[in-house]
Protein backbone atom coordinates (compact mmCIF):
# COMPACT_ATOMS: atom_id res chain seq x y z
CA UNK A 1 0.00 0.00 0.00
CA UNK A 2 1.67 3.22 -1.30
CA UNK A 3 0.44 6.99 -0.29
CA UNK A 4 0.51 9.58 -2.93
CA UNK A 5 0.25 13.35 -1.96
CA UNK A 6 -1.44 15.05 -4.57
CA UNK A 7 -0.91 19.14 -5.25
CA UNK A 8 2.51 19.98 -4.94
CA UNK A 9 4.85 21.53 -2.58
CA UNK A 10 5.38 24.94 -2.12
CA UNK A 11 8.44 25.89 -3.44
CA UNK A 12 9.53 27.67 -0.30
CA UNK A 13 11.37 26.04 2.51
CA UNK A 14 10.74 25.74 6.68
CA UNK A 15 7.31 26.46 8.17
CA UNK A 16 5.62 27.51 4.51
CA UNK A 17 6.71 24.41 3.15
CA UNK A 18 5.50 22.47 6.14
CA UNK A 19 2.27 24.01 6.35
CA UNK A 20 1.75 23.48 2.47
CA UNK A 21 2.59 19.36 2.59
CA UNK A 22 0.01 19.22 5.67
CA UNK A 23 -2.96 20.60 3.69
CA UNK A 24 -2.47 18.65 0.84
CA UNK A 25 -4.85 16.04 0.17
CA UNK A 26 -3.29 12.72 0.58
CA UNK A 27 -4.78 9.70 -1.20
CA UNK A 28 -4.55 6.26 0.24
CA UNK A 29 -4.35 3.86 -2.84
CA UNK A 30 -4.37 0.27 -2.59
CA UNK A 31 -2.21 -1.97 -4.71
CA UNK A 32 -4.20 -4.62 -6.91
CA UNK A 33 -5.33 -7.78 -4.98
CA UNK A 34 -2.88 -10.41 -4.96
CA UNK A 35 -5.03 -13.58 -3.03
CA UNK A 36 -3.72 -15.70 -0.52
CA UNK A 37 -7.37 -17.90 -0.51
CA UNK A 38 -7.89 -20.49 -2.32
CA UNK A 39 -10.62 -20.55 -5.50
CA UNK A 40 -13.66 -21.84 -5.06
CA UNK A 41 -13.86 -25.13 -7.37
CA UNK A 42 -17.66 -26.35 -7.71
CA UNK A 43 -16.46 -28.45 -11.48
CA UNK A 44 -15.01 -31.50 -10.98
CA UNK A 45 -12.33 -33.09 -13.67
CA UNK A 46 -15.00 -35.41 -15.41
CA UNK A 47 -17.46 -32.19 -15.51
CA UNK A 48 -15.41 -29.91 -16.71
CA UNK A 49 -13.96 -32.95 -19.64
CA UNK A 50 -17.96 -32.94 -20.76
CA UNK A 51 -18.23 -29.23 -20.67
CA UNK A 52 -14.98 -28.82 -23.23
CA UNK A 53 -15.53 -31.44 -24.87
CA UNK A 54 -19.46 -30.15 -25.94
CA UNK A 55 -18.07 -27.26 -26.38
CA UNK A 56 -15.62 -28.65 -29.15
CA UNK A 57 -18.45 -30.90 -30.73
CA UNK A 58 -20.40 -27.30 -31.12
CA UNK A 59 -17.90 -25.38 -32.82
CA UNK A 60 -17.30 -28.34 -35.21
CA UNK A 61 -20.71 -28.80 -36.35
CA UNK A 62 -22.52 -25.64 -35.57
CA UNK A 63 -20.05 -23.06 -35.42
CA UNK A 64 -20.17 -19.35 -35.07
CA UNK A 65 -21.03 -16.27 -36.75
CA UNK A 66 -18.83 -13.39 -38.03
CA UNK A 67 -21.17 -11.17 -39.47
CA UNK A 68 -20.00 -8.06 -41.85
CA UNK A 69 -16.71 -8.58 -41.43
CA UNK A 70 -14.80 -10.41 -44.71
CA UNK A 71 -11.59 -10.05 -43.86
CA UNK A 72 -12.10 -12.36 -40.58
CA UNK A 73 -13.74 -15.09 -42.58
CA UNK A 74 -10.97 -15.29 -44.69
CA UNK A 75 -8.44 -15.06 -41.57
CA UNK A 76 -10.58 -18.22 -40.32
CA UNK A 77 -10.28 -19.84 -43.95
CA UNK A 78 -6.73 -19.40 -43.81
CA UNK A 79 -5.93 -21.02 -40.46
CA UNK A 80 -8.29 -23.89 -41.31
CA UNK A 81 -11.68 -23.48 -40.53
CA UNK A 82 -14.49 -24.39 -42.80
CA UNK A 83 -16.34 -21.45 -43.42
CA UNK A 84 -19.71 -21.13 -45.81
CA UNK A 85 -21.06 -17.71 -45.84
CA UNK A 86 -20.63 -16.13 -42.43
CA UNK A 87 -20.62 -19.35 -40.51
CA UNK A 88 -17.26 -20.24 -39.37
CA UNK A 89 -16.78 -24.14 -38.06
CA UNK A 90 -13.55 -25.12 -36.10
CA UNK A 91 -12.36 -28.57 -36.42
CA UNK A 92 -11.85 -29.86 -33.05
CA UNK A 93 -8.20 -28.72 -30.92
CA UNK A 94 -8.00 -25.32 -33.15
CA UNK A 95 -9.57 -22.78 -31.49
CA UNK A 96 -7.59 -24.31 -28.07
CA UNK A 97 -4.65 -24.53 -30.58
CA UNK A 98 -4.17 -20.68 -31.05
CA UNK A 99 -5.36 -20.06 -27.62
CA UNK A 100 -1.82 -21.25 -26.37
CA UNK A 101 0.07 -18.04 -27.73
CA UNK A 102 -2.39 -15.98 -25.23
CA UNK A 103 -0.33 -14.61 -22.30
CA UNK A 104 -1.47 -16.18 -18.98
CA UNK A 105 -0.78 -12.55 -17.13
CA UNK A 106 0.65 -9.10 -18.31
CA UNK A 107 0.95 -5.55 -17.05
CA UNK A 108 -1.78 -2.76 -18.08
CA UNK A 109 0.97 0.19 -17.88
CA UNK A 110 -0.61 3.57 -15.87
CA UNK A 111 0.67 7.11 -16.59
CA UNK A 112 1.69 6.96 -13.03
CA UNK A 113 3.39 3.60 -12.75
CA UNK A 114 2.88 3.59 -8.69
CA UNK A 115 -0.51 2.39 -10.52
CA UNK A 116 0.49 -0.58 -12.87
CA UNK A 117 -1.43 -3.50 -13.22
CA UNK A 118 -1.06 -7.28 -13.47
CA UNK A 119 -3.51 -9.12 -14.84
CA UNK A 120 -4.17 -12.61 -14.35
CA UNK A 121 -2.29 -15.28 -12.33
CA UNK A 122 -3.96 -14.91 -8.27
CA UNK A 123 -4.53 -11.06 -8.96
CA UNK A 124 -7.96 -9.16 -9.11
CA UNK A 125 -8.18 -5.67 -10.67
CA UNK A 126 -11.22 -3.69 -9.70
CA UNK A 127 -13.20 -0.92 -12.31
CA UNK A 128 -15.95 0.74 -12.03
CA UNK A 129 -19.18 -0.05 -13.93
CA UNK A 130 -19.11 0.69 -17.36
CA UNK A 131 -21.98 1.89 -20.08
CA UNK A 132 -25.15 3.32 -18.69
CA UNK A 133 -26.87 5.67 -20.54
CA UNK A 134 -28.72 7.32 -16.79
CA UNK A 135 -26.84 8.61 -14.16
CA UNK A 136 -28.69 8.83 -10.50
CA UNK A 137 -28.16 10.84 -7.65
CA UNK A 138 -30.04 11.93 -4.49
CA UNK A 139 -30.37 15.42 -5.45
CA UNK A 140 -31.55 15.08 -9.21
CA UNK A 141 -32.68 11.74 -8.94
CA UNK A 142 -32.84 9.67 -12.54
CA UNK A 143 -31.84 11.49 -15.55
CA UNK A 144 -29.97 10.99 -18.69
CA UNK A 145 -26.05 11.51 -18.61
CA UNK A 146 -24.05 14.42 -19.09
CA UNK A 147 -20.13 14.89 -19.54
CA UNK A 148 -19.81 16.80 -16.45
CA UNK A 149 -21.21 13.56 -14.83
CA UNK A 150 -18.83 11.62 -16.36
CA UNK A 151 -15.82 13.72 -15.35
CA UNK A 152 -17.39 13.04 -11.63
CA UNK A 153 -17.06 9.62 -11.81
CA UNK A 154 -13.85 9.58 -13.26
CA UNK A 155 -12.65 11.57 -10.33
CA UNK A 156 -14.69 9.54 -7.55
CA UNK A 157 -12.45 7.09 -9.31
CA UNK A 158 -9.41 8.69 -8.78
CA UNK A 159 -10.27 9.06 -4.80
CA UNK A 160 -11.15 5.98 -4.60
CA UNK A 161 -8.77 3.83 -1.75
CA UNK A 162 -9.80 0.27 -3.18
CA UNK A 163 -10.57 0.92 -6.92
CA UNK A 164 -7.35 -0.12 -9.71
CA UNK A 165 -8.77 1.40 -12.46
CA UNK A 166 -10.20 4.30 -14.21
CA UNK A 167 -12.49 1.65 -16.22
CA UNK A 168 -14.19 3.03 -19.51
CA UNK A 169 -17.52 4.11 -19.81
CA UNK A 170 -18.28 5.15 -16.46
CA UNK A 171 -21.54 6.60 -17.72
CA UNK A 172 -22.62 7.56 -21.14
CA UNK A 173 -22.74 11.39 -21.36
CA UNK A 174 -25.43 11.81 -24.09
CA UNK A 175 -24.70 15.42 -24.38
CA UNK A 176 -21.86 15.11 -26.74
CA UNK A 177 -22.53 13.44 -29.97
CA UNK A 178 -22.37 10.22 -30.49
CA UNK A 179 -19.31 9.83 -33.08
CA UNK A 180 -16.96 12.66 -30.84
CA UNK A 181 -18.05 11.51 -26.91
CA UNK A 182 -15.33 9.04 -27.05
CA UNK A 183 -12.88 11.61 -27.42
CA UNK A 184 -13.71 13.55 -24.35
CA UNK A 185 -14.21 10.20 -22.41
CA UNK A 186 -10.26 9.34 -23.25
CA UNK A 187 -9.23 12.80 -22.35
CA UNK A 188 -11.02 13.16 -19.04
CA UNK A 189 -9.54 9.68 -18.34
CA UNK A 190 -6.18 10.66 -19.22
CA UNK A 191 -5.86 13.86 -17.34
CA UNK A 192 -8.49 13.69 -14.21
CA UNK A 193 -6.78 9.97 -13.18
CA UNK A 194 -3.76 8.58 -13.50
CA UNK A 195 -5.14 5.05 -13.13
CA UNK A 196 -5.25 2.37 -15.68
CA UNK A 197 -8.02 3.01 -18.04
CA UNK A 198 -10.17 1.61 -21.34
CA UNK A 199 -10.29 2.33 -24.69
CA UNK A 200 -13.18 2.74 -27.08
CA UNK A 201 -14.97 0.28 -28.95
CA UNK A 202 -18.35 1.39 -30.64
CA UNK A 203 -16.06 1.66 -33.85
CA UNK A 204 -12.96 0.60 -35.15
CA UNK A 205 -11.58 4.16 -35.87
CA UNK A 206 -13.18 4.64 -32.34
CA UNK A 207 -10.60 2.32 -31.50
CA UNK A 208 -7.64 3.54 -33.21
CA UNK A 209 -8.56 7.00 -32.14
CA UNK A 210 -7.85 5.44 -28.11
CA UNK A 211 -4.31 4.19 -29.63
CA UNK A 212 -3.09 7.34 -30.88
CA UNK A 213 -4.55 9.24 -27.93
CA UNK A 214 -2.71 6.84 -25.80
CA UNK A 215 0.64 7.20 -27.87
CA UNK A 216 0.68 11.01 -27.04
CA UNK A 217 0.13 10.47 -23.83
CA UNK A 218 2.87 8.18 -23.09
CA UNK A 219 5.55 9.39 -25.74
CA UNK A 220 5.24 6.36 -27.36
CA UNK A 221 3.77 2.84 -26.57
CA UNK A 222 6.48 0.72 -27.61
CA UNK A 223 4.74 -2.52 -27.27
CA UNK A 224 3.39 -1.91 -24.25
CA UNK A 225 -0.05 -2.59 -22.61
CA UNK A 226 -1.51 1.17 -21.73
CA UNK A 227 -5.58 -0.37 -22.71
CA UNK A 228 -7.97 -2.62 -22.05
CA UNK A 229 -11.19 -3.02 -23.98
CA UNK A 230 -14.44 -4.62 -24.05
CA UNK A 231 -15.51 -7.23 -26.48
CA UNK A 232 -18.50 -8.69 -26.29
CA UNK A 233 -19.97 -11.47 -28.29
CA UNK A 234 -23.32 -10.87 -29.12
CA UNK A 235 -24.58 -14.08 -28.02
CA UNK A 236 -25.80 -16.51 -29.06
CA UNK A 237 -22.19 -17.46 -30.82
CA UNK A 238 -22.08 -14.10 -33.37
CA UNK A 239 -19.09 -11.91 -33.54
CA UNK A 240 -20.26 -8.27 -35.29
CA UNK A 241 -17.79 -6.55 -37.68
CA UNK A 242 -17.53 -3.20 -35.20
CA UNK A 243 -16.96 -5.17 -32.07
CA UNK A 244 -14.50 -7.37 -33.93
CA UNK A 245 -13.41 -4.42 -35.76
CA UNK A 246 -12.34 -2.87 -32.48
CA UNK A 247 -10.45 -6.41 -31.39
CA UNK A 248 -8.30 -6.21 -34.49
CA UNK A 249 -7.44 -2.36 -33.91
CA UNK A 250 -6.34 -3.28 -30.42
CA UNK A 251 -5.01 -6.68 -30.52
CA UNK A 252 -2.37 -5.14 -33.85
CA UNK A 253 -1.15 -2.37 -31.53
CA UNK A 254 -0.92 -4.92 -28.15
CA UNK A 255 -2.94 -3.64 -26.00
CA UNK A 256 -5.47 -5.91 -24.25
CA UNK A 257 -8.88 -7.23 -25.03
CA UNK A 258 -12.23 -8.22 -22.73
CA UNK A 259 -13.44 -10.94 -24.94
CA UNK A 260 -17.27 -11.58 -23.07
CA UNK A 261 -20.00 -13.46 -23.95
CA UNK A 262 -22.85 -11.25 -22.63
CA UNK A 263 -25.45 -13.61 -21.12
CA UNK A 264 -29.22 -13.43 -20.01
CA UNK A 265 -29.68 -17.54 -19.22
CA UNK A 266 -32.89 -18.47 -20.80
CA UNK A 267 -32.64 -15.68 -23.14
CA UNK A 268 -29.17 -15.60 -24.62
CA UNK A 269 -28.31 -19.03 -23.39
CA UNK A 270 -29.44 -22.16 -22.30
CA UNK A 271 -31.63 -22.12 -19.28
CA UNK A 272 -29.16 -24.89 -17.26
CA UNK A 273 -26.15 -23.95 -15.88
CA UNK A 274 -23.79 -26.58 -17.64
CA UNK A 275 -25.83 -25.86 -21.06
CA UNK A 276 -24.71 -21.93 -20.24
CA UNK A 277 -21.14 -23.20 -19.33
CA UNK A 278 -20.75 -24.22 -22.99
CA UNK A 279 -21.83 -21.55 -24.58
CA UNK A 280 -19.71 -19.57 -22.85
CA UNK A 281 -16.43 -21.59 -23.13
CA UNK A 282 -17.27 -22.01 -27.42
CA UNK A 283 -17.91 -17.93 -27.52
CA UNK A 284 -14.78 -17.21 -25.63
CA UNK A 285 -12.61 -20.15 -27.09
CA UNK A 286 -13.98 -18.54 -30.75
CA UNK A 287 -12.66 -14.82 -29.95
CA UNK A 288 -9.13 -15.36 -28.05
CA UNK A 289 -8.24 -17.75 -30.96
CA UNK A 290 -9.44 -15.47 -33.22
CA UNK A 291 -7.08 -12.06 -31.13
CA UNK A 292 -4.22 -14.76 -31.70
CA UNK A 293 -4.92 -14.77 -35.17
CA UNK A 294 -4.42 -10.80 -35.48
CA UNK A 295 -1.28 -10.82 -33.43
CA UNK A 296 -0.18 -13.76 -31.92
CA UNK A 297 0.71 -13.06 -28.20
CA UNK A 298 -1.77 -9.79 -27.91
CA UNK A 299 -3.10 -9.91 -24.34
CA UNK A 300 -6.53 -10.93 -24.20
CA UNK A 301 -8.88 -11.44 -21.13
CA UNK A 302 -11.55 -14.16 -20.97
CA UNK A 303 -14.52 -12.82 -19.98
CA UNK A 304 -17.92 -14.11 -18.48
CA UNK A 305 -21.13 -11.79 -18.30
CA UNK A 306 -23.93 -13.89 -17.16
CA UNK A 307 -27.22 -12.91 -15.69
CA UNK A 308 -30.76 -15.19 -15.41
CA UNK A 309 -33.78 -14.37 -16.78
CA UNK A 310 -36.93 -13.89 -14.50
CA UNK A 311 -39.38 -16.36 -16.48
CA UNK A 312 -42.57 -14.34 -15.23
CA UNK A 313 -41.47 -10.75 -16.39
CA UNK A 314 -38.37 -11.45 -18.75
CA UNK A 315 -36.21 -9.04 -16.91
CA UNK A 316 -33.11 -9.92 -15.90
CA UNK A 317 -31.95 -11.16 -12.52
CA UNK A 318 -29.02 -10.34 -10.42
CA UNK A 319 -27.36 -11.69 -7.53
CA UNK A 320 -28.88 -15.18 -7.94
CA UNK A 321 -27.19 -18.89 -6.92
CA UNK A 322 -27.22 -19.84 -11.10
CA UNK A 323 -25.04 -17.02 -11.67
CA UNK A 324 -22.51 -17.31 -9.37
CA UNK A 325 -22.76 -21.32 -10.41
CA UNK A 326 -21.56 -20.42 -13.68
CA UNK A 327 -19.00 -17.88 -12.80
CA UNK A 328 -17.53 -20.20 -10.72
CA UNK A 329 -17.44 -22.78 -13.45
CA UNK A 330 -16.18 -20.76 -15.61
CA UNK A 331 -13.41 -19.24 -13.82
CA UNK A 332 -12.45 -23.22 -13.52
CA UNK A 333 -12.95 -23.14 -17.76
CA UNK A 334 -10.94 -20.40 -18.22
CA UNK A 335 -7.90 -21.23 -16.13
CA UNK A 336 -7.63 -24.44 -17.90
CA UNK A 337 -7.54 -22.67 -21.08
CA UNK A 338 -4.38 -20.86 -19.79
CA UNK A 339 -5.93 -16.56 -20.21
CA UNK A 340 -7.05 -14.15 -17.63
CA UNK A 341 -10.56 -14.20 -15.99
CA UNK A 342 -13.30 -11.46 -16.13
CA UNK A 343 -16.38 -11.49 -14.32
CA UNK A 344 -18.85 -10.27 -11.74
CA UNK A 345 -19.01 -7.30 -10.20
CA UNK A 346 -21.57 -4.70 -7.96
CA UNK A 347 -24.57 -6.13 -9.96
CA UNK A 348 -28.33 -5.60 -9.02
CA UNK A 349 -31.42 -5.14 -10.42
CA UNK A 350 -32.65 -2.45 -7.71
CA UNK A 351 -33.58 1.04 -8.80
CA UNK A 352 -32.20 2.46 -5.69
CA UNK A 353 -29.87 2.07 -3.63
CA UNK A 354 -31.56 0.02 -1.29
CA UNK A 355 -31.48 -3.09 0.61
CA UNK A 356 -32.16 -5.21 -2.56
CA UNK A 357 -29.02 -3.47 -4.31
CA UNK A 358 -27.29 -4.22 -1.10
CA UNK A 359 -27.60 -8.31 -0.82
CA UNK A 360 -27.61 -8.62 -4.93
CA UNK A 361 -24.28 -6.86 -4.88
CA UNK A 362 -22.74 -8.37 -2.46
CA UNK A 363 -23.79 -12.29 -3.96
CA UNK A 364 -21.86 -10.79 -7.47
CA UNK A 365 -19.10 -9.43 -5.39
CA UNK A 366 -18.19 -11.98 -3.59
CA UNK A 367 -18.51 -14.54 -6.25
CA UNK A 368 -16.16 -12.59 -8.17
CA UNK A 369 -13.17 -12.57 -5.09
CA UNK A 370 -14.20 -16.83 -4.76
CA UNK A 371 -14.44 -17.47 -8.22
CA UNK A 372 -11.08 -16.46 -9.08
CA UNK A 373 -12.00 -13.38 -11.23
CA UNK A 374 -8.64 -11.06 -11.91
CA UNK A 375 -10.38 -8.19 -13.64
CA UNK A 376 -13.41 -7.28 -12.37
CA UNK A 377 -15.61 -4.07 -14.12
CA UNK A 378 -18.59 -3.04 -12.44
CA UNK A 379 -17.05 -3.62 -9.49
CA UNK A 380 -18.94 -0.10 -8.29
CA UNK A 381 -21.55 2.12 -9.41
CA UNK A 382 -24.09 -0.12 -11.22
CA UNK A 383 -28.07 0.11 -10.22
CA UNK A 384 -31.12 -0.52 -12.36
CA UNK A 385 -29.35 -3.69 -14.43
CA UNK A 386 -26.76 -1.37 -15.93
CA UNK A 387 -29.14 1.08 -17.12
CA UNK A 388 -27.71 3.49 -14.35
CA UNK A 389 -24.58 4.89 -12.99
CA UNK A 390 -25.76 5.87 -9.07
CA UNK A 391 -23.30 8.47 -7.61
CA UNK A 392 -24.38 7.07 -3.78
CA UNK A 393 -23.80 3.40 -4.99
CA UNK A 394 -20.19 4.47 -6.48
CA UNK A 395 -18.94 5.03 -2.75
CA UNK A 396 -20.77 2.76 -1.52
CA UNK A 397 -19.95 -0.22 -3.27
CA UNK A 398 -16.23 1.49 -3.42
CA UNK A 399 -15.86 1.20 0.60
CA UNK A 400 -17.03 -2.47 0.58
CA UNK A 401 -14.32 -3.59 -2.00
CA UNK A 402 -11.75 -2.80 0.72
CA UNK A 403 -13.80 -6.21 2.48
CA UNK A 404 -12.79 -8.01 -0.59
CA UNK A 405 -9.20 -6.65 -0.07
CA UNK A 406 -8.88 -8.02 3.67
CA UNK A 407 -10.55 -11.54 2.82
CA UNK A 408 -8.01 -11.98 -0.13
CA UNK A 409 -5.13 -11.37 2.58
CA UNK A 410 -6.16 -14.62 4.31
CA UNK A 411 -5.02 -15.63 8.04
CA UNK A 412 -1.48 -14.56 9.17
CA UNK A 413 -0.04 -17.31 11.05
CA UNK A 414 3.18 -15.45 12.02
CA UNK A 415 4.56 -15.26 15.14
CA UNK A 416 2.52 -12.20 15.49
CA UNK A 417 -0.73 -13.68 13.75
CA UNK A 418 -0.99 -16.46 16.40
CA UNK A 419 -0.93 -14.58 19.38
CA UNK A 420 0.69 -16.41 21.85
CA UNK A 421 2.30 -14.03 24.11
CA UNK A 422 -1.18 -12.21 24.37
CA UNK A 423 -3.06 -16.28 25.12
CA UNK A 424 -0.17 -16.58 27.37
CA UNK A 425 -0.68 -13.32 29.03
CA UNK A 426 -4.44 -13.06 29.60
CA UNK A 427 -4.90 -16.93 30.06
CA UNK A 428 -2.52 -16.72 33.33
CA UNK A 429 -4.91 -14.49 35.01
CA UNK A 430 -2.49 -11.16 34.59
CA UNK A 431 -5.49 -9.74 32.78
CA UNK A 432 -9.06 -10.00 32.01
CA UNK A 433 -9.15 -8.82 28.70
CA UNK A 434 -6.81 -8.40 25.61
CA UNK A 435 -7.33 -4.42 25.64
CA UNK A 436 -4.38 -3.29 27.36
CA UNK A 437 -2.66 -6.29 26.39
CA UNK A 438 1.51 -5.19 24.27
CA UNK A 439 0.03 -7.22 21.64
CA UNK A 440 -2.89 -5.52 21.10
CA UNK A 441 -1.60 -2.00 21.34
CA UNK A 442 0.93 -3.09 18.99
CA UNK A 443 -1.69 -4.08 16.16
CA UNK A 444 -4.47 -2.35 17.26
CA UNK A 445 -4.48 0.36 14.11
CA UNK A 446 -4.36 -2.17 11.52
CA UNK A 447 -6.20 -5.42 13.52
CA UNK A 448 -9.48 -5.11 11.90
CA UNK A 449 -11.02 -3.59 8.79
CA UNK A 450 -13.23 -0.84 9.22
CA UNK A 451 -15.42 1.02 6.77
CA UNK A 452 -15.23 4.93 5.77
CA UNK A 453 -19.28 5.38 5.46
CA UNK A 454 -20.84 2.98 7.46
CA UNK A 455 -22.15 4.64 11.02
CA UNK A 456 -20.95 2.54 14.33
CA UNK A 457 -21.97 5.27 16.43
CA UNK A 458 -24.06 4.75 19.78
CA UNK A 459 -27.25 5.13 19.53
CA UNK A 460 -27.41 8.21 21.23
CA UNK A 461 -24.68 9.85 18.67
CA UNK A 462 -26.96 8.97 15.84
CA UNK A 463 -29.98 10.49 16.65
CA UNK A 464 -28.15 13.74 17.22
CA UNK A 465 -26.85 13.76 14.14
CA UNK A 466 -29.60 13.45 12.04
CA UNK A 467 -30.56 9.52 12.10
CA UNK A 468 -28.60 9.81 8.95
CA UNK A 469 -29.47 6.69 6.97
CA UNK A 470 -26.48 4.99 4.41
CA UNK A 471 -27.62 6.92 0.98
CA UNK A 472 -27.37 9.73 3.09
CA UNK A 473 -23.86 9.16 4.64
CA UNK A 474 -22.71 8.02 0.54
CA UNK A 475 -24.12 11.53 -0.40
CA UNK A 476 -22.24 13.22 2.29
CA UNK A 477 -19.23 10.98 0.89
CA UNK A 478 -19.56 12.09 -2.77
CA UNK A 479 -19.75 15.52 -1.59
CA UNK A 480 -16.02 15.72 0.31
CA UNK A 481 -14.45 13.63 -2.17
CA UNK A 482 -15.07 15.69 -5.19
CA UNK A 483 -14.41 18.74 -3.03
CA UNK A 484 -11.22 17.42 -1.97
CA UNK A 485 -10.20 15.89 -5.46
CA UNK A 486 -7.09 17.68 -6.81
CA UNK A 487 -6.07 16.98 -10.15
CA UNK A 488 -3.08 14.66 -10.61
CA UNK A 489 0.14 16.28 -12.31
CA UNK A 490 0.34 15.98 -15.89
CA UNK A 491 3.13 16.97 -17.99
CA UNK A 492 1.69 20.18 -19.97
CA UNK A 493 3.22 19.31 -23.16
CA UNK A 494 0.94 16.35 -23.00
CA UNK A 495 -2.07 17.68 -22.00
CA UNK A 496 -1.74 20.28 -24.87
CA UNK A 497 -0.70 17.88 -27.08
CA UNK A 498 -3.99 15.81 -26.10
CA UNK A 499 -6.10 19.00 -26.07
CA UNK A 500 -5.03 19.61 -29.65
CA UNK A 501 -5.94 15.87 -30.77
CA UNK A 502 -8.96 16.16 -29.60
CA UNK A 503 -10.03 19.60 -30.80
CA UNK A 504 -9.23 18.31 -34.62
CA UNK A 505 -10.64 15.40 -34.68
CA UNK A 506 -14.01 16.93 -33.64
CA UNK A 507 -13.59 19.83 -36.38
CA UNK A 508 -12.59 17.12 -38.86
CA UNK A 509 -16.17 15.62 -39.17
CA UNK A 510 -19.87 16.72 -38.56
CA UNK A 511 -21.94 16.09 -35.26
CA UNK A 512 -24.38 12.77 -35.57
CA UNK A 513 -26.15 11.63 -32.53
CA UNK A 514 -27.08 8.39 -33.96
Amino acid sequence: MSEVAEGRRARGGGGAARRAERSAVRIEVAKFIERKIPNLEILNEEALQIIEANAETILEEIGVNFVENPAALQRWKDAGADVQGERVRLPKGLARALCKTAPASFVQHARNPERNVTVGGRGLVLAPVYGPPFVRDADGGRRYATIEDFRKFVKLGYMSKWLHHSGGTVCEPTDVPVNKRHLDMLHAHMTLSDKPYMGSVTAPERAQDSVEMSDILFGGLNDRTVMTSLININSPMTFDGIMMGALEVYAKANQAAIVSPFIVGGAMSPVTVAGTLTQVLVEVLAGVAYSQLIRKGAPVIAGAFVTSTDMASGAPTFGTPEASLVTYGAGQLVRRLGVPYRSAGGFCGSKLPDAQAAYESANSLNMGLLSGVNFMLHACGWLEGGLVSSFEKFVMDADQLGVMHRIAEGIDLSENGQAMEALRFVGSGQASHYLGTDHTQANFRTAFWRSDLFDYKPFETWQEEGERDTVQLARERVARLLSDYQKPAIDPAVEEALEAYVAKKKAATPDTFM
